[in-house]
C-alpha cells in the first residue's frame, strides 16, 4: 500500500518560503517589510480507498467541469491533469483581495497492482471526481513451485 504515495508538485516549495519569510522577519524585527506577491498552486485534495474490488480516487475539484479534467492510465500510474481558470468581469468596485486559488495541475499515483482496463470509471459531480479502478482478475499472487532437481 506504500505504493500509493501522490505525486505533491511543488508544495515544498510553500515550506521553504515561510522558513525564509520568517528568517528576514527575525533578522529585519520591527523594520517593514516589502509585501511580495505569493504564487499560489492549486491542487486538489485527494482520498484514496482500496477495497477488495477496487481501488477508488475521490479529488477535490471545486470549480471544474467534468470537460476540463483530464485522466490518462499509463502502466501502473493514473494522472489526473486539469486547470482551474480564474474568470472575472468587473463593472464596479475593484477587488482588495482575491482568495480563490486557480492553475493548472498534474496529481500521479502508482497503483499497486493490476486493474481491469475494460471496466475503468470516473464520475464528476458538485466539485468531486470519482476514479473507480477495479481490480483485475489476474491481479493476485501467483503461486510458483519450486521443483528440485
Amino acid at each position: 500500500m506504500y505504493d500509493l504515495l501522490p505525486y505533491a508538485g511543488f508544495g515544498s516549495l510553500g515550506k521553504i518560503r515561510k522558513e525564509f519569510d520568517g528568517i528576514l522577519s527575525r533578522f529585519f524585527e520591527g523594520a517593514e517589510l516589502p509585501d511580495w506577491p505569493r504564487a499560489e498552486l492549486f491542487s486538489p485534495k485527494v482520498d484514496i480507498k482500496e477495497t477488495e474490488e477496487a481501488i477508488e480516487i475521490i479529488a477535490e475539484v471545486p470549480g471544474l467541469k467534468a470537460e476540463e479534467i483530464e485522466l490518462s492510465l499509463t502502466g501502473d500510474v493514473l494522472t489526473i491533469k486539469g486547470e482551474k481558470k480564474s474568470e472575472r468581469e468587473e463593472k464596479e468596485g475593484s477587488y482588495h483581495l482575491v482568495e480563490r486559488s486557480f492553475g493548472s495541475f498534474q496529481r500521479s499515483f502508482r497503483l499497486p497492482g493490476e486493474v481491469d482496463r475494460s471496466k475503468l470509471g470516473a464520475v464528476h459531480k458538485d466539485g468531486i471526481l470519482t476514479v473507480t479502478l477495479p481490480n483485475s482478475d489476474k491481479a493476485g499472487p501467483a503461486r510458483i513451485e519450486v521443483k528440485g532437481s
